[in-house]
């Protein structure tokens, strides 16, 4: 059992997250296998080229990371981050789905996968987690 009891349980402790709860960022689900969480997309996510800004998309799989490497180990914070940005979301809204792949005694791998509402891929987030 992790850290968290629910859901409803973590969005409450994770709205101290306050740049992502900002941005937009929701948290949609959290169980001991995975976390999924959301973003609404507007006009304050777009770059000067009216894409969506790498930051915003990055936001979300971080806060992604953050809620299940928090859930399987409280507290735990980044010790080095990758994302590949794929394309360009076609969606109003982009979904990120957080993965531990290894569970060590001090680190954790999570992958996180970002997708937009049509199901195309947009990012791939991969965080080492480092366990105080």
């Amino acid at each position: 059992m992790g850290t968290f009891s629910d859901t409803e349980e973590a969005a409450k402790y994770f709205e101290g997250d306050r740049y992502a709860m900002i941005t937009g960022v929701k948290l949609e689900e959290l169980t001991d296998e995975y976390s999924s969480a959301s973003l609404i997309l507007n006009d304050i996510h777009k770059n000067a080229n009216g894409g969506i800004m790498g930051g915003a998309i990055f936001t979300l799989a971080d806060y992604a990371f953050a809620v299940l490497s928090n859930h399987i180990h409280m507290p735990t914070v980044a010790q080095q981050v990758n994302i590949n940005f794929l394309g360009a979301p076609k969606g109003g809204k982009l979904l990120a789905r957080a993965v531990c792949k290894k569970d060590g005694s001090r680190t954790m791998v999570v992958n996180v996968d970002v997708t937009d509402d049509s199901g195309r891929a947009v990012a791939q987030f991969v965080g080492s987690g480092f366990k105080l």
